[in-house]
Formats: C-alpha cells, structure tokens, sequence
C-alpha cells in the first residue's frame, strides 16, 4: 500500500474505532427511545364511588280488569271479584348513599307509588327502605335504611365542572346490578322541560333504565350529580343524559330530613324574556302578579321589565326562577325594573311559594 494512502486511512479508521468504544459504552442511551403506551385508568374512581351507590326495586300493586270483563259474552263466566284482578308492577332504579346513617338520594319517578322499596348494597346487604319524603318539581326523592357500615360518597364541585371533562355513571342499568359507563359533560344549565326546577348536567355516558337516581362521578370517584333522564324518543341511550347537580340536590335533600317537604323563594310573578330587538337591555318583563303576592304588594306592575336582581343582570326566566327558588320566604331582594323609560329600584321581600300539587310519573 503506498504511504499516502494509509495516512488518508488513518484517521477513518480511529474515527470508527472511537464511535464503536462510546456507543458500547453508553448502551442505547444515544439512541431514540421507543414510545410506550400510557394506560389511563379509572378504577381507583370507581373503587371510591361504587361502594356509595345502590340498586332499587319497587314492588307496586294496582287492580287491573280482566280482559275478558270487556266482553259481555264472556264477563258473565266470571264471578264479579274475578273481573278484576290484582297485579305486582316491579320497577328498579339506583340511588347514592348520602350519610352514614342511612339517608339516601333517588329519582321521585323511581320510587312513585311504591309500596315496597328495596334497596341493595354493593357488598350484598338488602334492607326495606323508609320514604322520607320527596320533590317532584326536582324528580328527587329521599330514602332511608337502618344500616350500619354504610359508606357516604364524597361530593364534588358542580360549578367547577367544565365542558368536556370525563365523568362516570354508576347505577343499576336494566338490574343487571352494579356498572360503569364512561363518558364526558357536553353541556351544562340544560333545561329541557322535564322538572319544574332543571339545571342539569348534559352528559354522553350510557345512562338506561335502571339508572336514574345513580351518581355521576369525576375521575376523583366526587359526586357531581344525580343521573335523572335520558332524552330520547326510545327507552334506551342515546347519547344524550341528564343529572341533576348535587348543590341543588343536597338543598332539597336537607329540606326534606329537616322541614319535611322543601321550602322555596316565591316572588308570585309570571314573566317573559324581553329581546334585544324589543328592548336595549333585555330583561324579564312581568305578564301577571298574583294578587296580594310579594310582588303585587311591593307594587311591580304587569309590563314592568325586571333587568337586575340584587345587582346581577337578569335575561333568563329559567335561572331566574331557580335563583328565588333556592332562597328562603322572608329574605327581600333588590329588583331593577323599567316602567316604560323609567328606571326605578324595588324592594320586595320573598313569600313562600304554594305547595304543588303531588303528580306521580
């Protein structure tokens, strides 16, 4: 080999000899690491919340008329106590176990009407449960069990919650006992028309029969709602579920174990949104004041347009009602109105709204 050849070889050869030591050295620390999956799990959510959660069966009876009492040929074949017969309606449902001692959250349609309540626990107990009473402007229903051992679920933070955050319901879909769905909050203050008073949260976890008055959890196992409805034209999920949150559902809950019934904020007005296009501030305008309601006795008027409630600009009819709702009769609240052009401020002080009449769903 002639001499100038192996000085340019030299340094090649070094070069290489170099790479080889350091990459031998440092193993695969050089090179790109391989991505690894992450696994994202729930369970330690679940493991905090399905302890709280429990399955409900009603047991109903009704008198039916035999369907051979229609036919006049036939009805004289059967005595007159045969004509009509006696029949066990079964339903089921889910409900949240709220204290320790026994009181337990549900859906008023679950349990309407029952004559027996039944409630089983995750761990295999059953009990007969007391109704203690129940709310149907909120479809919320209150039980309670003489239990010991009994797991309060811990509550979470509804206003906190935002679009998109991942929830999970529990209950007892179609009885096949305690299961999961996992899903995300699509909306949330959706009034639909279901209850009188709604502010639900909107969610796409699997919610079907058997469900309703199960928790909607987050992924800390917290309660953030009481699963309620499912919007659809079948009686299956379609996506679309309903809870209602836990703050409104805590209120009603401690209303009924203290007072035995709930006790709402009434103004005794009825109102319209006012539009943009009809006013510059929008509002609320006034259609009736009840006569010798809190209302008519501070002097609102029909036509008045209601534009702030204790300084909070008001466009809703919905949460508007739901805000005097949650207050107490005797509490007064400062009402902005415009009378034609004229501003003026109003004090009215709040009565108690008039018990509605119970209706069984």
């Amino acid at each position: 080999m002639k001499p100038w050849l192996k000085f340019a070889l030299w340094p090649s050869v070094c070069g290489l000899l170099l790479a080889y030591i350091v990459l031998d050295h440092l193993g695969n620390s050089l090179l790109p690491h391989k991505r690894t999956a992450t696994k994202t799990s729930f369970a330690n959510a679940v493991a905090l919340a399905v302890p709280s959660v429990v399955n409900i069966y009603t047991t109903q009876r009704v008198i039916q008329t035999h369907p051979w009492a229609k036919d006049p040929v036939l009805r004289r074949y059967l005595g007159r106590n045969a004509q009509r017969e006696e029949k066990a309606l079964r339903s089921l449902g889910s409900g949240v176990i709220m204290s320790n001692t026994g009181y337990i959250l549900s859906n008023y349609h679950v349990i309407a009407g029952a004559e027996e309540i039944l409630v089983l626990l995750h761990d295999g107990r059953e009990f007969l449960a007391t109704l203690i009473g129940a709310d149907p402007d909120t479809d919320l229903a209150v039980l309670k069990i003489n239990a010991k051992n009994l797991k309060a679920i811990a509550l979470g933070v509804p206003k906190a919650a935002r679009v998109g955050d991942v929830v999970l319901a529990i209950g007892n879909p179609h009885g096949l006992g305690h299961s999961v769905s996992q899903g995300i909050i699509s909306a949330t203050g959706r009034y639909v028309g279901f209850s009188t008073y709604e502010n639900f949260i909107q969610t796409d976890a699997a919610i079907n029969r058997g469900n309703s008055g199960g928790a909607l959890v987050d992924t800390q196992g917290q309660l953030l709602g009481i699963n309620t409805a499912i919007f659809t034209d079948q009686n299956a999920s379609s996506g679309i579920a309903l809870a209602t949150p836990i703050d409104l559902a805590v209120a009603i809950m401690d209303d009924i174990v203290n007072y035995g019934e709930v006790i709402r904020g009434w103004l005794g007005l009825e109102i319209n949104t006012v539009f943009s296009r009809e006013s510059a501030t929008g509002g609320l305008r006034i259609s009736t004041t009840h006569l010798d309601g809190p209302a008519d006795r501070a002097g609102l008027r029909q036509g008045d347009i209601i534009t702030h409630i204790d300084g909070s600009v008001v466009n809703d009819g919905r949460s508007t009602m739901n805000q005097i709702a949650m207050m107490r009769p005797g509490e007064k609240i400062a009402v902005d109105i415009l009378r034609g052009e004229t501003p003026i401020n109003v004090i009215v002080e709040l009565g108690r709204r008039p018990r509605a009449p119970t209706v069984e769903r």
